[in-house]
């Protein structure tokens, strides 16, 4: 019943604590039978991030590699309950994708639930945001239903993040209640490996089919499963690369 055509949410060596070339993971990619792979390596504020000058020089890649198309993008930090990221409004921009994601050497410790709350209504009036990453985690928790709803009315995508079966296991059984309530509010959502490796992107996110299909997720809301709705998200997003991708993207 669910599939993904693309990953939404991967990284390369230029983020040190991952462990493949760009060539690998676009190799892997198309193993996996993906059409379409978002490299979104850390932005600034997080240690093992990439000097600045890897984000501005995306001419230097291609388009298609290995027959897997590429989306250049970032996983921006968000820096305070404010929704502060570690992009300008112009950098933001320029991206193809934007995943923005609560790490913990940007917001140490524990946020109440209405500071998260707060930093997520914030995130969301953000322009040029996508796409809201790994948002499950515990000590970050937020009222979904309220948060969900802003999300869908200002065309951001929820993550569910494979990834976090493994890393951030204490927010797993926040996914279900974050799933029902981007359900019940309209709100799309992205199933992402944030891999790290070939090896965890290979591996993919079919794990998390089995939430889905338990409170009846509906397949039309899912923006990589299929490449008709990837498509429209971006166009949505005012994302220049749609048209591009739309004529290789199959």
């Amino acid at each position: 019943m669910y599939t993904v055509i693309a990953d939404l949410h991967t990284h390369t060596l230029a983020s040190s604590h991952a462990y493949d070339t760009l060539d690998g993971m676009a190799l892997a990619a198309a193993g996996a039978g993906l059409k379409a792979l978002a490299i979104t390596d850390h932005g600034p504020a997080m240690p093992d991030a990439p000097h600045a000058w890897h984000f501005g020089n995306r001419t230097a890649l291609p388009r298609l590699l290995h027959g897997v198309a590429l989306l250049h993008g970032a996983e921006v930090n968000v820096m305070d309950t404010l929704g502060g990221l570690d992009f300008t409004e112009k950098q933001l921009a320029a991206f193809d994708w934007v995943v923005a994601s609560i790490h913990s050497p940007c917001i140490p410790g524990t946020l109440s639930e209405r500071e998260a709350t707060r930093l997520w209504l914030a995130v969301a009036e953000t322009p040029y945001v996508d796409c809201i990453g790994h948002s499950e985690q515990e000590n970050y928790r937020y009222d979904y239903k309220t948060v969900a709803r802003a999300f869908a009315k200002n065309h951001k995508v929820v993550e569910l993040n494979g990834n976090s079966l493994n890393v951030r296991k204490d927010g797993i059984p926040n996914m279900r209640s974050l799933l029902l309530a981007c359900k019940e509010a309209g709100c799309k959502i992205a199933l992402n490996s944030d891999a790290h490796s070939a090896m965890q992107l290979e591996q993919g996110v079919k794990k998390l089919y089995p939430l889905l299909a338990e409170v009846a997720f509906p397949p039309a809301l899912v923006v990589n499963g299929s490449t008709e709705n990837l498509l429209e998200e971006l166009k949505l997003h005012n994302r220049r690369v749609a048209e591009e991708l739309g004529g290789i993207v199959g």
